[in-house]
């Protein structure tokens, strides 16, 4: 070589400054794509070396894309990349590599994953209100980081499992609801009951399953009943009360009548009486009460028997 291009040589290598080697720091390993609930994360285990110094970037495609066109975390120390700012269908693949000062791995690709059919479906939201002998069930669909269940899976039907508390083994179950409150009707009085929901969906897994929500149920008879008597009572208090106080003066009247007595009446009533039987009456002076003396004699008593002070009486000559 001569010594005119060993210059050149030199002169563009200090041009162009030093060369990165791609592949001399270890690549991240056990590259993946999850995704719960309709969101999409890239996560991978940490390269070897000092992980002080390593930061990751992360790329990713959709399966329209050729390559990977779409920049998702740069630089960062964290093991996991969130990439939800997707669209709700599709097929994604994701990938990582490490870099440390001017050292850059290799690009390490994850699987494939399509969002809404890979996507883990987190479990619903139930809660129980016992309306007499029956249970009514109250379901609440997970919360999607994009969209809404209903709007990405428009056939997804509930699975209701429900026993008696401590008999699991006896489940019953109703399938195929699409309605997000369910009465469950065919129950014991005055028993504990146990239930728990389940998302199904065609073509996928199902959600996982939610916790077991327990309620006791109550008497057989009727709620409505209760409620009707109650309102009967209530109404017919408040319609006294309002008739009270629209015809309070009548009512007042009636209780205390104000009806003044014509004027011979009251000097009838306050003249003094003046019959003969009255006067003579008031005239006359009590009788002379007439009583005759009576003495006690005492009969049938010896001498040496004492004599009641009662009975101690002069005889009569």
């Amino acid at each position: 070589m001569s010594a005119a291009m060993c210059a050149f040589i030199l002169t563009l290598s200090s041009a162009l400054g030093p060369t990165v080697v791609s592949g001399v720091l270890g690549a991240p390993t056990h590259v993946r794509l999850i995704s719960y609930d309709m969101n999409l994360v890239l996560m991978w285990d940490s390269a070897e070396g000092p992980a002080s110094s390593i930061v990751y970037t992360t790329e990713y495609k959709s399966s329209v894309a050729d390559s990977f066109d779409k920049v998702g975390c740069v630089n960062i120390s964290n093991l996991e990349c969130d990439l939800t700012a997707i669209f709700q269908y599709g097929k994604y693949t994701g990938r990582v590599r490490a870099q440390s000062g001017t050292e850059s791995s290799a690009w390490m690709k994850s699987n494939q994953i399509t969002l809404d059919k890979d996507t883990v479906i987190s479990s619903p939201d139930v809660s129980l209100s016992s309306s007499g002998a029956a249970i009514e069930v109250s379901i609440k669909d997970p919360v999607f980081m994009i969209s809404a269940l209903r709007e990405v899976y428009h056939s997804a039907t509930y699975n209701i499992t429900y026993w008696q508390h401590g008999q699991r083994e006896k489940a019953r179950s109703k399938s195929n609801i699409q309605q997000n409150r369910v009465i469950l009707s065919d129950l014991d009085p005055w028993t504990k009951y146990c239930v728990q929901v389940q998302i199904i969906i065609a073509g996928r897994n199902p959600s996982k399953p939610s916790a077991a929500v327990c309620e006791s149920t109550t008497s057989e008879e009727a709620p409505w009943v209760a409620a009707v008597v109650t309102f009967g009572i209530v109404a017919m208090s408040v319609a006294l009360v309002v008739v009270a106080v629209m015809y309070r003066k009548h009512i007042s009247h009636f209780l205390c009548p104000k009806v003044a007595l014509p004027q011979h009446f009251k000097e009838y009533l306050l003249a003094p009486p003046n019959s003969s039987m009255y006067l003579a009456m008031r005239n006359s002076h009590p009788p002379d009460e007439i009583y005759n003396q009576v003495s006690v004699i005492a009969d049938g008593r010896t001498l040496e028997e004492p004599l009641d002070s009662c009975s101690k009486q002069p005889d009569a000559t």
